[in-house]
């Protein structure tokens, strides 16, 4: 199974604008994760794919892999999607440029859930506590028996009817892995009816049908979305 990271690395981000070429250390945001990604040894290619010059060159000029794509992309899927179109490879793990401190072991249980030929599209999840679950900036999931992702939802799923009920949330992680066809599958979909509701892309694999594996790690992503984000992370470092 040939297998690969794609980190999708937007210069414009809404909420913090550059945010991925900001100094964290040594290095900056982007290159923590690439060197990172690299650094775990699970993947026969690790590639930047970027709309932004400045990204590109950074990655480049520091010895690492990266690829121009098209600005007007509506999410990090897309993105991945326009620089694996031609690759020949079987599996596609999709690492967040926000996410310095991602970890080897989740990586890794994420590319042994492909090893079930059952498995199309696997995220991860985190157990959080219950005073997490009504922050809308916290994606909550909840799966069936085997795995599989019923829904994924920025409300608090399920409701606690009775309160005396014992029930462990997990939050969604936003790191996927794909087989290609899946991927290129996705790109080819009309925006859903519950994604544009929710502002989540992945429920248009649930829209459509298409089971998404949910594996439960220890653990807990910390992403660089806001000035303060990158604060706590340099004083993490």
């Amino acid at each position: 199974m040939k297998k690969i990271a794609v980190i999708p690395a937007r210069y414009a981000a809404t909420r913090f604008p550059a945010k991925l070429m900001q100094i964290l250390g040594n290095k900056t945001v982007i290159r923590h994760t690439y060197d990172n990604t690299v650094a775990t040894a699970l993947f026969d290619d690790v590639i930047v794919a970027t709309d932004s010059k400045m990204i590109f060159n950074e990655i480049v000029s520091n010895g690492g892999k990266a690829v121009m794509s098209r600005k007007e992309h509506e999410s990090g899927s897309d993105r991945i999607a326009e620089a694996i179109e031609d690759l020949d490879i079987d599996v596609i793990i999709n690492v967040q440029g926000d996410e310095p401190f991602l970890e080897k072991e989740p990586l890794a249980r994420l590319l042994d859930s492909f090893n079930d030929t059952e498995v199309h599209i696997a995220s991860l999840m985190h157990p959080i506590q219950e005073n997490e679950v009504n922050n809308p900036n916290i994606v909550k999931v909840i799966t069936d028996k085997a795995g599989n992702a019923l829904y994924f939802s920025r409300s608090c799923i399920p409701y606690k009817r009775d309160p005396a009920a014992s029930f462990t949330y997990h939050r969604h992680i936003g790191v996927y892995g794909y087989r290609k066809k899946a991927l290129l599958d996705f790109v080819g979909w009309e925006i859903g009816r519950l994604e544009q509701v929710e502002k989540l892309e992945q429920l248009r694999y649930l829209e459509n049908g298409v089971k998404i594996r949910m594996i439960t790690t220890a653990f807990s992503a910390i992403g660089i979305d806001t000035p303060e984000d990158l604060e706590n992370a340099r004083k993490l470092l």
